[in-house]
């Protein structure tokens, strides 16, 4: 099995951080989001991935390089940004097996392993997770066997609450290409943009079967608030650990749900719940909940909540709530 993961987007509700940080390799929980889920591609016996890049490609390139110089990596550039049909088509070159699509603006609790216990009645896998704000979302309308029979972008019924995650497993690659050529031969939708999720339309309605399946969680990463949100969860699943060498004096206060990495320094400061505090950063007489922080920052007399901190940053006497990139320097008031 082959995977495909698209990374040609902007991640234009992350500014300032992916102003020079490919969305895919902002930091939560002091891990790049990609690497969630390439960590995992071993045990699922995926060793070749086509990463459709674009903006900052250079710098996927290199991480994946660097990280996972075992995988087996194949690149296509997505000149224009015409949609997800538009950027699943440019990897048709390199497929010629099972696929596993993979959109990597959140992360899931998802067990992949159903795709090698498929039967071969069916056509392929769309996980999926039951929401309340069904608004928000394309949803999957099923038949009674758990079946794909529509899907429906932002109904204004509650025609389905199952939304469309963006994990799919393919075995009929053949007939998903078909369909891709045939949404891109057609008008795109009103956003100008063509969409993958036709492509599947059009398979079911010649006769494929796709299956639905349940994720366990389903976390957004592709805005601040969410990326907080899911840093949150990760601190609380585990993630939330001291390294051996951080340092925190005894006149500071550290919760439990915290990440210190290599080299932090915590000098008569309190670090509430959710807060990440990457490699070399020192927090001296501040406050610090709800909050990511780059490597190599300084951070003195502020009290900060809900707030990303990019790395190398020297941040003194702000409070309330603040979203900066590497680089920065801030001092005085940022509200309140």
């Amino acid at each position: 099995m082959k995977a495909i993961i698209p990374l040609a987007g902007r991640g234009t509700r992350l500014r300032p951080h992916t102003l020079t940080t490919p969305k895919p390799l902002v930091r939560v929980a002091g891990k790049p989001v990609m690497s969630y889920i390439l960590d995992d591609f071993p045990a699922l016996g995926i060793e070749e991935v086509v990463f459709i890049v674009g903006y900052l490609g250079d710098e996927v390139r290199r991480f994946v390089a660097e990280t996972y110089p075992n995988l087996k990596a194949q690149y296509v550039v997505q000149e224009v940004q015409d949609g997800t049909a538009g950027a699943i088509k440019l990897a048709e070159p390199f497929v010629d097996q099972d696929l596993l699509i993979i959109f990597v603006d959140t992360l899931f609790d998802a067990d992949i392993s159903l795709a090698s216990q498929l039967g071969q009645e069916w056509a392929g896998i769309i996980w999926a997770k039951e929401v309340e704000d069904y608004q928000r979302f394309g949803v999957i309308v099923t038949d009674e066997e758990g079946a794909m029979i529509r899907i429906v972008e932002k109904p204004t019924e509650p025609i389905s609450r199952l939304a469309n995650i963006g994990l799919y497993y393919i075995r009929d690659s053949g007939l998903l290409f078909e369909g891709i050529n045939h949404t891109l031969a057609s008008d795109p939708g009103p956003s100008g943009e063509f969409y993958l999720t036709d492509a599947f339309q059009y398979m079911v309605d010649r006769g494929a079967r796709i299956q639905t399946a349940p994720v366990g969680g389903w976390y957004d990463c592709g805005k601040v608030e969410t990326l907080l949100e899911t840093n949150a969860h990760l601190l609380e699943s585990g993630r939330g650990e001291r390294a051996a060498d951080a340092s925190v004096d005894g006149a500071s206060s550290v919760d439990g749900a915290v990440r210190l990495e290599a080299g932090a320094e915590v000098v008569g400061s309190t670090l509430g719940r959710h807060v990440t505090v990457e490699s070399g950063t020192r927090i001296h007489d501040s406050t610090l909940e709800n909050c990511i922080v780059g490597p190599g920052t300084v951070i003195r007399g502020a009290h900060l909540r809900d707030s990303i901190i990019g790395g190398n940053s020297v941040i003194q006497g702000v409070r309330g709530r603040i979203n900066v990139g590497e680089y920065s320097s801030l001092e005085g008031s940022a509200g309140g």
